[in-house]
């Protein structure tokens, strides 16, 4: 009774996997940031941005660490499809000064 509980314990977790829209690669979400289109109260859209810590509200789609994969996800235009939005240029620049910023550290 013992080996099979242990067993049941020792059975490895589900690891949760998004894949990237700009080079396409199914990883571990814990390893992707995600990008989200906020709404506010009157659901009106509000804005654009990097969710860190993946657990803000809104629609999201994931993109690698690197501003290589941002960078494809714009020229592919999978972040306008994923977030089913158009999105301007500003904020795009936006996503990829806070993208470098977070390769800095």
């Amino acid at each position: 009774m013992r080996n099979m509980q242990r067993m049941m314990l020792m059975k490895n977790k589900k690891i949760p996997m998004r894949q990237c829209v700009g080079c396409r690669e199914m990883k571990a979400k814990k390893e992707m940031l995600r990008v989200i289109k906020t709404a506010d109260q009157n659901g009106a859209e509000s804005g654009i941005l990097l969710d860190e810590t993946g657990r803000k509200n809104g629609r999201g789609a994931y993109v690698c660490k690197s501003s290589a994969c941002l960078k494809a996800a714009i020229k592919n235009k999978g972040l306008e499809r994923s977030l089913k939005t158009s999105i301007p240029q500003e904020i795009y620049e936006m996503l990829t000064k806070e993208m470098e910023e977070l390769e800095a550290r």
